[in-house]
């Protein structure tokens, strides 16, 4: 019989988790696109084609990285909600710090957009750092006040109402385009109503008002999956949490590749098949971490991710306002120059990478870590 043991407070597979996913932010991509540049086959090039989202319909890899981050911000809160409660926090308090953490991420998505340049009307409002905030800010909301049945009935209700109100309510302006097209969808024509200043694609963002309300079902996804690696019940092994999490990313999967006969898998839409989709890679990716790192207890590998995902606010931060890349070309620069010219490209994205895994590794010995 395996020994059930005690879950540290902080799952260590969550923060490699959230720097492997950050990586593909932090120079990950354009690593594999230089592979393909070095090594022009059909193995690495359909590598580097996931290297980028797709135009609209579809999924690629890149489109994960986004939701899978949310969803990873909604494993920690189960845990971050007991540690508060234990702390004896009202109800009232933990809302307060729900709210303004949310409330914070917008604000810093504001500043990354250029807030502080002051010229308003040129000023995207909408962020991924706001979608961030504002989907985990209300999910978690809706954690503390409901049980889980509640919960996952709101879940459902939310990802079949937007699916239903996006495919029927008409679009005043759509001039006769689809329901799920850039130019007919309703997410653009309440982002064009209500959202100020500029918008991402101009007549839409993909970021904006409507489609953040699905992605509340992404944080909510990563709630119920922190609920369930917390849960301690007397048989039910760590091994066991595993298997279950398999089996769910498994239904996910078949009801979002259902789902999306009828409603497309879209990213810049969120649509609830690609809330789906997407959710059941994050949580088998989660699952796998989970058993690898905190089930069977090889961490030693985790070191280089750790020190991303416990930084990857401040680097996806730091990279909008400090110049790595100038950096990484002042030291490694001359060493790219001397390789071939199909390896240059590689060299480049590996020194890039190393600078600002420096810069985080830095910040990690100091036990600098920028908490929201």
């Amino acid at each position: 019989m395996e020994k059930q043991k005690q879950q540290p407070q902080r799952l260590q597979s969550l923060d490699a988790l959230r720097g492997f996913d950050m990586l593909f932010i932090m120079g990950g991509a354009s690593l594999f696109v230089a592979l393909a540049t070095l090594f022009p086959n059909p193995f690495f090039q359909a590598i580097a084609g996931q290297m980028e989202h797709v135009e609209w319909n579809g999924l690629a890899h890149h489109d994960t990285i986004f939701p899978l981050f949310l969803f990873i911000a909604g494993i920690s809160f189960p845990f971050s909600l007991e540690k508060q409660r234990g702390k004896g926090m009202t109800e009232g308090a933990i809302y307060k710090k729900i709210v303004r953490r949310g409330i914070t991420l917008v604000f810093l998505g504001l500043v990354y957009n250029g807030l502080l340049s002051f010229e308003f009307d040129h000023l995207r409002c909408a962020s991924v750092l706001a979608r961030i905030g504002l989907g985990w800010m209300f999910a978690a909301l809706l954690f503390v006040r409901f049980g889980w049945k509640a919960r996952a009935g709101i879940t459902v209700l939310i990802l079949v109402g937007y699916w239903l109100v996006m495919a029927f309510v008409p679009v005043p302006d759509a001039g006769g385009a689809g329901p799920f097209t850039l130019e007919g969808n309703l997410v653009g024509y309440i982002d064009r109503l209500f959202l100020p200043g500029r918008l991402h694609e101009t007549v839409f963002d993909p970021e904006g008002l409507f489609s953040t309300v699905p992605a509340i079902a992404t944080a909510m996804l990563g709630m119920f999956t922190g609920e369930w690696i917390k849960l301690r019940k007397e048989g039910l092994t760590d091994r066991k949490k595993v298997l279950c999490l398999v089996g769910a990313g498994a239904v996910l999967l078949i009801v979002g590749l259902l789902w999306s006969l009828v409603f497309p898998i879209n990213k810049k839409l969120w649509t609830s098949s690609f809330v789906c989709v997407v959710g059941a890679y994050s949580v088998w990716m989660f699952a796998l971490f989970f058993y690898i790192i905190d089930v069977l207890g090889w961490r030693k590998w985790t070191l280089f991710f750790t020190v991303i995902g416990m930084n990857s606010i401040t680097i996806y931060l730091a990279q909008r306002f400090i110049r790595f890349s100038y950096t990484s070309e002042a030291i490694f620069g001359g060493l790219a120059k001397l390789m071939p010219e199909t390896a240059q490209p590689l060299v480049s994205a590996i020194a890039y990478i190393a600078v600002c895994w420096g810069f985080l590794y830095f910040l990690y010995r100091q036990r600098i870590f920028l908490k929201v």
